[in-house]
């Protein structure tokens, strides 16, 4: 069983920069799809930023790309997301989730992945 762990949520004026980190535990197969999701309170949820293991391909949702970097360690097990230029629209519950055994595509960000942490809330100010 994978687990998930998040942090580097915080709070911090528009424009600002955090960076979230996911420790994952567990079974992985070499070859994973990771990444980034979020939920607003009262809006749907929606995928970052995607990675497979070993940086092999990574995706952005296009209201990140630019401003997101998502990467990763292996030595680590550990995922990040750097934020920068940071809105007040990106306030949000991040979620880090994977799926085992296979590359990441585009549809993934849409219908999300097999494991979930529990989340770190960011919020933006203005």
């Amino acid at each position: 069983q994978v687990q998930l762990v998040e942090s580097g949520g915080g709070s911090v004026q528009a424009g600002g920069s955090l960076r979230l980190a996911c420790v994952a535990s567990g079974y992985t197969s070499g070859r994973d799809c990771m990444g980034w999701f979020r939920q607003a309170p009262g809006k749907e949820r929606e995928g970052v930023a995607l990675i497979t293991t070993g940086t092999i391909g990574i995706l952005y949702a296009d209201s990140v790309r630019g401003r997101f970097t998502i990467s990763q360690d292996n030595a680590k097990n550990t995922m990040y997301l750097q934020m920068n230029s940071l809105k007040p629209e990106d306030t949000a519950m991040y979620y880090c989730a994977a799926t085992r055994g296979r590359f990441c595509s585009r549809p993934d960000l849409q219908r999300g992945l097999d494991y979930w942490g529990k989340g770190t809330l960011v919020s933006i100010s203005s």
